[in-house]
C-alpha cells in the first residue's frame, strides 16, 4: 500500500510540474535526452551528464549549461551560461553575459561584467567589479576592482603609477587595482 501511495504522489508531482512553465526537477543525459526540453525553466534541482536549461536551482552535472539569465548554484566540470547570478564551481566556468556572484575554477571567464569574486588559476572579466584572486588575472576594464596574483593585467590602466591611489598600472605582480 505504501508503494502505491508513493508512486501516486510522484506521479502527481511530475504531472503538476509538467503542466506549469517551470519544473522542479531535471534529469538529463544531453539537452535532447532529458525529462524536460531545454525551453523549460528548472526551479529546484538539476542532475545531468549535460544539461541546458534556464534555471533557478541547484545544478550538479558534468556539463551545466544555462540559457538566458539563470541563478543558483552549479557544480560540475564545465559550467556555461548566457548570464548567471550565484555560485559556480567547476574546472571551467564561462559566462557570455554578466556574472553576479562567485566563480571558482581552474579557468573563470566572464565576457561581460563580473560583479563578485573570481577564484581560479586564470581569471578573465570584460569588466571587473569585485575581486580576482588567481595566478593570472585579466580585466579589460574595471569600475572598481582588485586583482591579487602572480600576473595582474588591467589594460584600461594606461599609465604607470601616475593616477595612484585610484589605479596602479596596466600590469603588475602581486596586486593591481582600479577605482
Amino acid at each position: 500500500m505504501k508503494k502505491i501511495a508513493v508512486c501516486a504522489c510522484l506521479f502527481m508531482i511530475m504531472t503538476a510540474a509538467q503542466a506549469s512553465a517551470a519544473a522542479m526537477f531535471q534529469c538529463s543525459l544531453t539537452p535532447d535526452i532529458a525529462l524536460h526540453d531545454r525551453d523549460t525553466r528548472i526551479e529546484g534541482v538539476s542532475l545531468s551528464i549535460w544539461g541546458e536549461n534556464e534555471q533557478s536551482s541547484f545544478a550538479l552535472g558534468l556539463v551545466n549549461g544555462f540559457k538566458r539569465q539563470s541563478e543558483g548554484a552549479a557544480l560540475g566540470l564545465f559550467n556555461y551560461s548566457d548570464g548567471y547570478t550565484g555560485f559556480q564551481l567547476a574546472g571551467i566556468n564561462y559566462t557570455n553575459g554578466a556574472m553576479l556572484g562567485w566563480q571558482m575554477g581552474l579557468l573563470d571567464y566572464t565576457v561581460g561584467t563580473m560583479q563578485g569574486i573570481q577564484l581560479g588559476f586564470f581569471n578573465y572579466a570584460g569588466i571587473l567589479k569585485g575581486l580576482q584572486l588567481g595566478l593570472v588575472n585579466y580585466a579589460g576594464t574595471t569600475a572598481s576592482g582588485i586583482q591579487i596574483g602572480i600576473v595582474n593585467i588591467i589594460p584600461a590602466n594606461t599609465e604607470w603609477f601616475t593616477r595612484f591611489p585610484d589605479q596602479i598600472a596596466p600590469a603588475m605582480v602581486i596586486f593591481n587595482w582600479r577605482f
